[in-house]
């Protein structure tokens, strides 16, 4: 199994398969509209605009399982990202990352980088970086602003 056979869901309920960023470096992202990292949507849009062109996309997965902090559905999350940080990288529908309802997502993820006690997510904002082989070559804390892994990103591109 790779990255590529997962299938997710966009924020109007279509499905798709993660095969459709094969050639391209991925920064998947656990989100919340309401959390003291929120902010964060910046950098990440920042992001996405610097190196779009050059294979590179944020791929945001909203999740209610860190002090609530997200509340409504994948749709109202997107709204929120929309208006108030100008994110038009794709969104997703809600998904749990810990636990047993654990998307299939994060269970691949976790599995290839450990965080640092274990693979549970901690909070909002963890990122992994993949590379445009479906290599997941990093994991971030949500303390890590998006600027500070440039580098990282830059090295893959």
């Amino acid at each position: 199994m790779s990255i590529y056979d997962i299938e997710v869901t966009k924020t109007d309920g279509t499905t798709y398969q993660l095969d459709q960023y094969k050639g391209k470096v991925m920064l998947i992202v656990n989100t919340a509209s309401q959390c003291g990292f929120t902010p964060q949507f910046e950098g990440l849009q920042e992001l996405y605009e610097q190196y779009q062109d050059q294979g590179f996309v944020v791929l945001g997965f909203p999740c209610n399982q860190f002090g609530k902090q997200e509340p409504g559905n994948g749709q109202e999350a997107m709204q929120n990202c929309k208006i108030n940080y100008g994110v038009t990288f794709p969104m997703h529908e809600k998904i749990k990352v810990n636990g047993p309802e654990q998307h299939p997502l994060y269970q691949y993820l976790t599995e290839q980088q450990d965080g640092f006690f274990n693979s549970k997510i901690k909070w909002n904002f963890t990122k992994f970086l993949i590379d445009r082989d479906g290599n997941v070559v990093n994991r971030f804390s949500p303390q890590k602003n998006p600027s500070q892994i440039k580098s990282d990103i830059e090295e893959l591109l």
